[in-house]
């Protein structure tokens, strides 16, 4: 754009600005003015960027506005104002233009603004202009944070933000054309960067605890510094080259030397040595041309290596979408005073900063106070600072913040969103597959750290490199990651470099697979399988006639006559008439229960349908629908006629087609269910995951251009593909014309000798397809196409004809069958448990279970498959009553330290059960979270104290565990299937022991609560009576929600005081929860203890009343007494219409008054007196928490304030904290967790 073609009031306000005389510049008086007015201009520039483009042409950076603050420091607002022009003029194109246009015209614009920008560049590559923003940038932080008001922090952002965007101005190709070792402007950027100190401020920044918030500007900054070096060119800066260097770079001149002399020999080889002027003409047999003739060629027979039918073609244009992804990456070896200086750069970080700042930059993005793809910039750091520990004096602490499990799953989980991305947001596929190229090469370097430290020289560098090994190959995403990329590798997304770095990532991580399970039997690892259950579709039925229903009902009378109306115990208990689970109230579903007796009617299902009647009838009493109470059992068949002959209205089936898509996903997703399961690790079979034909094609994808790839690229193809072809014998899978024609050309390469391995490898398949070829005439015809694992086998151990590959069902004979007839008539009434079992054994002819009841279904012997299944054992349901529930409860809370839990629960429980039923029954009161927790606990002998467990002791531990796992599985399934058949005998005999367990559970109770007493004493007297109040409090609160409401949830305790937070770090204070049933949090699920749903309202009260202050007097005795009979009350109340327990209760209530009176010494008797206080106490408390709750919660509107009293689910510490004496003023973090646990309420 031409200077002239400025427009006249931009001219005007530009020309306002001063002028440069010499190396002085004159600012104007208006210059302030000017420069906010081109700041108003910029931001109603149009979408063309036209004022950009004339400050650009017209040079007002480099002539004005950097000499301005150059010269002008000491005019703040003048420079303030500079610098936020500065900002808006240096930022990238694309971020001015949302993204590279596509339009020929906007694109033209972009390439325009973009070389303003590389200007802008070469002019900031001026050591005074980094002095004035570094010296500005010190005395901004030097200034305490009471000082410093929001203009300097706008500042501080401006200046990063201005040192960012200049650093980010990418090169111009056609005018930097240096050479390696010579200084860019880039360069000279960094060097001026350097001499005026701005490196040593932005590594404060990123050290500095008061300079959290930039720690994104300093992460950015630093990427872009080191954007064209790489990890290995800085640690070799300036240091003397090995000998190992030195050979290999004399290595690939020799390798090249020889190329270039082969080339000139076979060029030799094919002209004569005299040169002839007529080139002839010549046949080539077996070629045909376009007619039915061969083809002649009329050039020399030198050429003819090149002939191919597309000569003279016009090049077929590939369209936009199908091109191949070229590598955008560009690295160049800069000059080695820059080098020298970013080397001592990266020393300082990693020694410094490094830690801290991976640490507030992972926190940001896991708690998304990030912008969008800012995660690129921490794995990029990860990947640099980290290749470069690993080259300078490798030191594991340095990196200690990135080495963990949590950042192997942050970068996995990034892998597959980016993924989810390219596939979704095809438009900008190109930039997600280069995201997912920094997360794949953070996750290669992770991998190559740990293996570092796997062969360290210091015992406890491998042991922790140990456990993140069995972490990572436990767990199957980090193992399934690298099959997954391979198999979606796509060439139009994700370039060559990607691919190699992939490739060479999968090879490391086989190596060290490999290593970690050899000497090892067995390696368990984690498996998730998704299980998908198909809907059931619903046959509609046809309508019956008349004749029909009084054919069926006449059934169903005669039935029902025969057995006198008398019901089974299964079918009168069992039979439920309504759906609790329905959205439906139960009141609303008479005319369902309607429908199913109506369906068991029509199914000749005539006690069914009875006792379903009969049940409803209980249920929906009022209408008389379903008879009167009174009913006699001929009205009932009467009721039942006319249910079965009145038509009722029935839903009509929802037509699929017609169904909407989101329904239908919804649905499929309910059904799908993910079970996670540990199986025992396999490495062939891993390995015989790779022999896929979608694994294989991108590995010979990269072999293609084997000449251009590092030694070690092609070695970590080769032994993949050695794997398959040796170890797996799947050679057979690598026939394909494409890859032998890959082969031909490394054969053929006149520098082959340098690709040693690759020759080797390429002869070994050639031998073998010959060899195949010799005994297989169609091995030509399967070159054509990509094979996998079946097509592999049937080509090499022969083809199988069609249908000799499936299993066919063998057909019954008609003598088989009237044998099969003769023997279900001869033994149906047998009364064998299994009669199934019984005709396979009788059969002539050997049948599967399967085939015997499919046959016998077709020939009509049975109704339905369903007559013939197996009768599981235990399948009768044994409710536990509430005094079950409890005393199960407290034997849990009284064995939970012990050894053997579950042992000492079965030894003790009056009624007996089953172990695999208790175990069942605990882990749904949640007492436990896991089966495993229940195990009994194997003692070992320690003769000295280890410091770390070798990885042999860590296996053999986990292989022990394992078997004793697989042994109480056994044991509970052999068990669960013994006992289930003696449930029902083990119930009635339950009942008779409930009486006699009676007065030993009375006696538990209070042994118990005597116990609770005395540690709740204890804890007093070591100053924990404010949390013990709080707790005490809560199990109220918490009880007379239960009451109100009906329901029993979960509710956990937080700690809202710094007073309660440390107890709830005691060991005995835990100990006191663990004692009164209070749960602990699950591992990485929960944070806060919960009183368990399972505790009804009546424990809840006792157990805080166990919690009262201990009385020690005689008289105090009396009120312990008191407490207890209150107690012993409340469990009568619970059980008013058994006397005989009453009575039982009473006696045990004397027994506990005659042990109490016995066992009381003379003490001060105060407890009377601090009980009273307690009260008193607690009801200023209660009325205190309102007032402190409107004092955190004042902007909230009224409504909120209204459900306070639903808050105390929360376990509110309101009412503790006014009988403090000494408030503490919790900070600000403890502040805003009270704040969000009053919202949630």
């Amino acid at each position: 754009m031409d200077l002239f073609m400025m427009n006249c009031e931009l001219l005007a306000t530009c020309s306002a600005l001063g002028y440069l005389e010499g190396d002085i510049y004159h600012k104007e008086p208006d210059c302030l003015e000017s420069v906010k007015d081109l700041i108003r201009y910029l931001r109603h520039e149009d979408d063309t960027r036209d004022i950009r483009q004339q400050l650009g042409a017209g040079q007002i950076l480099q002539n004005d506005l950097i000499p301005i603050i150059v010269q002008h420091t000491e005019d703040k607002p003048l420079f303030d104002a500079c610098i936020r022009l500065m900002v808006n003029l240096t930022q990238p194109a694309l971020l001015c233009f949302g993204k590279v246009p596509d339009d020929p015209t906007f694109r033209h614009h972009f390439l325009q603004v973009t070389s303003y920008l590389q200007a802008y560049k070469e002019a900031f590559a001026d050591e005074k202009v980094f002095t004035v923003l570094s010296e500005t940038l010190y005395n901004l932080l030097q200034l305490d944070w009471e000082e410093r008001t929001e203009e300097h922090n706008l500042l501080i952002e401006r200046i990063l933000l201005l040192v960012r965007n200049v650093l980010h101005i990418p090169p111009d190709p056609y005018e930097e054309k240096n050479v390696d070792d010579d200084a860019s402007v880039h360069d000279k950027l960094l060097w001026a960067l350097h001499m005026s100190g701005l490196d040593d401020l932005l590594k404060f920044l990123a050290c500095a605890q008061s300079e959290q918030k930039w720690s994104f500007h300093i992460l950015e900054i630093i990427s872009l510094m080191f954007k064209d070096q790489t990890a290995e060119m800085l640690v070799n800066a300036g240091q003397i080259r090995s000998a190992a260097e030195k050979q290999k770079d004399a290595d690939e001149l020799e390798q090249l030397r020889r190329k270039e002399i082969a080339a000139k020999h076979s060029r030799a080889l094919q002209r004569g040595t005299r040169h002839s002027r007529f080139r002839g003409s010549y046949v080539i047999e077996g070629l045909k041309s376009i007619g039915e003739k061969d083809v002649i060629f009329h050039q020399g027979l030198h050429n003819f290596k090149n002939y191919s039918h597309d000569l003279g073609k016009n090049v077929r244009r590939v369209p936009k979408r199908k091109q191949i992804a070229r590598d955008s990456a560009r690295q160049r070896r800069s000059a080695l005073n820059v080098r020298l200086f970013l080397r001592e750069f990266c020393i300082d970080f990693l020694e410094n900063c490094y830690n801290h700042l991976m640490y507030l930059v992972k926190e940001d993005l896991i708690r998304e106070r990030a912008q969008q793809h800012d995660e690129t910039y921490y794995l990029w750091a990860l990947t640099f600072f980290m290749a470069f520990n690993r080259g300078q004096n490798f030191r594991p602490d340095l990196v200690s913040e990135t080495m963990s499990i949590r950042t192997f799953h942050f970068i996995e989980k990034n892998i597959t969103n980016y993924y989810e991305m390219i596939l979704m947001d095809r438009k900008s596929a190109t930039s997600w597959s280069r995201r997912m190229h920094f997360a794949l090469k953070a996750y290669q370097e992770l991998l190559l750290t740990v293996n570092e430290m796997d062969r360290s020289k210091v015992d406890n560098i491998r042991h922790s490199a140990s456990v993140i090994k069995s972490n990572i190959f436990y767990l199957m995403e980090f193992r399934e990651i690298f099959l997954t990329l391979l198999r979606k590798f796509d060439e139009r997304t994700q370039p060559r470099s990607f691919l190699k770095d992939l490739v060479e990532s999968t090879h490391l991580f086989l190596k060290m697979l490999e290593r970690f399970c050899k000497g090892r039997n067995n390696l368990v690892v984690q498996k998730k399988k998704v299980k998908r259950r198909k809907r059931s579709q619903k046959t509609v039925q046809p309508e019956m006639t008349t004749e029909d229903l009084e054919q069926t009902f006449q059934i169903v009378s005669e039935e029902l006559r025969a057995s006198g109306f008398q019901l089974s115990a299964s079918l009168s208990e069992g039979i439920v008439p309504f759906d609790a689970a329905a959205e439906t109230p139960v009141n609303e579903q008479r005319t369902d229960a309607l429908i199913r007796i109506q369906d068991c009617l029509m199914s000749r299902s005539g006690p069914e349908a009875l006792s379903l009647l009969r049940a409803a009838r209980s249920v929906w009493p009022e209408g008389e629908t379903f008879g009167s109470v009174e009913v006699a059992p001929e009205e009932e068949l009467e009721l039942l006629k006319q249910i079965l002959f009145t038509k009722l209205p029935r839903s009509a089936p929802v037509d699929s087609a017609l169904e909407d898509d989101g329904i239908e996903m919804e649905e499929e997703e309910e059904l799908e269910s993910v079970t996670v399961s540990e199986t025992e690790f396999n490495f062939k079979d891993f390995i015989k995951r790779f022999a896929n034909p979608n694994i294989v094609r991108p590995y010979f994808i990269l072999l293609s251009s084997y000449s251009q790839n590092s030694p070690h690229t092609n070695h970590c193809i080769i032994r993949l593909l050695h794997r398959l072809a040796v170890d797996l014998k799947m050679d057979a899978l690598f026939y394909q014309l494409s890859v032998f024609y890959l082969f031909n050309k490394i054969l053929e390469d006149p520098a082959a000798a340098a690709y040693q391995e690759l020759v080797t490898f390429t002869k070994f398949v050639l031998n073998r397809f010959f060899t195949f070829a010799a005994n297989n005439n169609k091995a030509f015809v399967e070159m054509l196409f990509w094979k996998n694992v079946g097509a592999v086998r049937d080509m090499t151990e022969g083809y199988s004809k069609d249908g000799e590959g499936s299993k066919k069902k063998s057909r019954w004979t008609p003598e088989e069958e009237e044998e099969l007839k003769h023997l279900y008539e001869e033994h149906k009434n047998s009364g064998v448990p299994d009669i199934v079992e019984t005709l396979i054994q009788l059969l002539s002819s050997s049948r599967t279970r399967r085939e015997v009841v499919s046959q016998m279904v077709t020939l009509g012997l049975v109704d339905s498959v369903k007559d013939l299944k197996k009768e599981r054992k235990g399948t009768h349901i044994v409710l536990w009553t509430e005094e079950q529930e409890e005393e199960l409860q407290m034997l849990f809370q009284e064995y939970r330290d012990s050894d053997d839990v579950l042992g000492n629960i079965l030894k003790r429980i009056t009624a007996k059960r089953s172990r695999a039923r208790v175990v069942d029954k605990i882990l749904s009161m949640g007492l436990v979270s896991d089966r495993k927790e229940l195990y009994k606990k194997r003692q070992r002998n320690a003769p000295q104290k280890k410091k770390g467990m070798t990885e042999e002791d860590f296996f053999s531990l986990t292989e022990e565990q394992q078997e004793l796992d697989m042994e109480r599985d056994e044991e509970e399934k052999e068990e669960s299937e013994e006992d289930d058949d003696d449930e029902d005998d083990s119930e009635e005999h339950a009942d008779v022991l409930a009486s006699k367990g009676q007065r030993s559970r009375s006696e538990s109770v209070l042994e118990r609560n005597q116990n609770l007493r005395r540690m709740a004493q204890t804890l007093r007297q070591e100053g924990l009576s404010g949390p013990i109040l709080w707790l005490q409090n809560s199990l109220n609160r918490t009880a007379d929600d239960r009451e109100e409401e009906g329901v029993s949830h979960p509710v956990p305790l937080v700690p809202l005081t710094e007073e309660n937070e440390e107890a709830m770090e005691n060991r005995t204070f835990q100990k006191l929860l663990g004692k009164v049933g209070i749960r602990a949090p699950a591992d990485g699920q929960e944070s806060f203890w919960r009183i368990p749903a399972s505790l009804n309202v009546s424990h809840l009260r006792r157990l805080a009343a166990s919690l009262d202050p201990y009385e020690e007097t005689s008289a105090d005795g009396d009120i312990e007494t008191q407490s207890t009979e209150n107690s012993s009350a409340v469990e009568m109340e619970d059980n008013t219409d058994n006397e005989e327990l009453r009575s039982q209760a009473l006696r045990a209530l004397l027994l506990s008054r005659q042990r109490k009176h016995s066992s009381v010494q003379s003490k001060d008797g105060t407890s009377c007196e601090e009980n009273t206080g307690t009260e008193d106490h607690g009801d200023r408390s209660e009325g205190l928490s309102s007032k402190k709750r409107s004092r955190v919660l004042d902007s909230d509107d009224d409504d909120d304030q209204e459900d306070g009293d639903s808050s105390s689910k929360l376990t509110s510490e309101s009412d503790i904290q006014s009988h403090d004496k000494t408030p503490h003023a919790a900070p600000a973090k403890r502040k805003y967790q009270r704040v969000l646990s009053d919202d949630e309420d």
